[in-house]
């Protein structure tokens, strides 16, 4: 049997230590480093002539920045998934963001003073096979594609409350549904997104920007209103107590998730019932599952983003799959069908 054909990787880092660092633990690793580059036009040329499997891309560089080659990318149509490998703090959380936004597939901190390089190099590596086997998905400067038919049956609309969960793509997924839905939306509506503390609340600046619905991060006591979206902090579970108050919990991660999805699509299913809808975009892994099965049970609504604009199809599959959504839509026909179910 032979071997599999390693992974084909390109680095861009203004920093030559950083490119032979990756570049050397990569290839321990198993991976192809076929080709490093100290600036975007670089990274650009070898994108065009190489077509990697992966892009491990740095954000600040001379000329040409990171946003400049993810945008570049997009504007050229080159299907070439990118990694971010850059420094961020919590005062950098707006860049990150941007870069997801872009079309960024994830991102993988530089470690500072006082990081496990090992733990980096483990999360790199892991997030650079994920990469390769995702779909490159950059937003679209003219608008979106035409609508896609879904699966789902028209029903009358009623006013429900709305809870969207997303994980690896979301911040591009959302930076191209929120500004698409109407403002009131149903009875209010709750964003789960995968992401640490500190760039929740840069992603809920950005979509706020974008968006007539108001969006801001939660807080403690908050509760739904038809023009507002609240977005779960990163670093915290989001739950909802009977009545619909937020509150905020420390308990401790679930798979690795704080905020996990299924603990506040749970409490919303309790909470709301039949009014409730619960839509699954892009992401990897299974988190909203469990949470779905109970929608399910009380009589809420489920709508799944399809494969065809995934980055990842792990989170809307494993709803699919399991028989529970309602709906499977495009992510271009998701703010129609989205206002449909939420009673807009």
């Amino acid at each position: 049997m032979e071997a599999p054909t390693p992974l084909r990787v390109v680095i861009a880092d203004d920093s030559a230590f950083i490119r032979r660092l990756l570049a050397d633990s990569l290839e321990r690793s198993g991976f192809s480093v076929v080709a490093t580059a100290e600036d975007g036009d670089q990274a650009l040329a070898a994108c065009r002539s190489l077509r990697p499997d992966v892009l491990t891309l740095d954000l600040a560089m001379p000329g040409l920045d990171g946003i400049g080659v993810l945008r570049a990318l997009r504007d050229e149509e080159l299907p070439v998934p990118v990694l971010v490998v850059s420094a961020f703090s919590l005062a950098h959380g707006a860049r990150a963001v941007d870069a997801l936004a872009e079309g960024a597939v994830d991102l993988v901190p530089k470690p500072g003073p006082g990081d496990r390089f090992h733990t980096f190099l483990a999360e790199l590596e892991e997030k650079v096979r994920l990469a390769a086997g995702s779909q490159p998905r950059y937003p679209s400067p003219t608008g979106l594609s035409a609508a896609t038919n879904g699966n789902g049956h028209s029903r009358s609309a009623r006013a429900r409350t709305v809870v969207i969960a997303s994980s690896t793509g979301g911040p591009r997924a959302l930076a191209e549904l929120l500004p698409k839905l109407p403002s009131p939306l149903g009875t209010g509506t709750v964003i789960v997104q995968h992401m640490p503390a500190g760039f929740t609340g840069s992603l809920a600046e950005r979509l706020d920007r974008a968006s007539s619905l108001s969006v801001r991060e939660a807080r403690p006591g908050d509760g739904l209103d038809a023009h507002t979206v609240l977005v779960a902090p990163g670093g915290h579970h989001l739950r909802l107590l009977p009545g619909g108050a937020a509150t905020l919990s420390d308990e401790p991660t679930i798979g690795g998730l704080r905020p996990r999805a299924d603990l506040t699509i749970g409490d919303a299913a309790r909470v709301y019932g039949r009014d409730l809808l619960l839509v699954v975009l892009t992401g990897m892994g299974k988190d909203g599952l469990e949470g779905a099965h109970e929608v399910h049970a009380n009589g809420g609504r489920i709508l799944a983003e399809a494969e065809s604009s995934c980055t990842v199809y792990g989170m809307p599959r494993a709803i699919v799959e399991a028989g529970l959504a309602d709906g499977v839509y495009d992510l271009s026909a998701l703010p129609a069908a989205i206002a449909l179910e939420a009673g807009a």
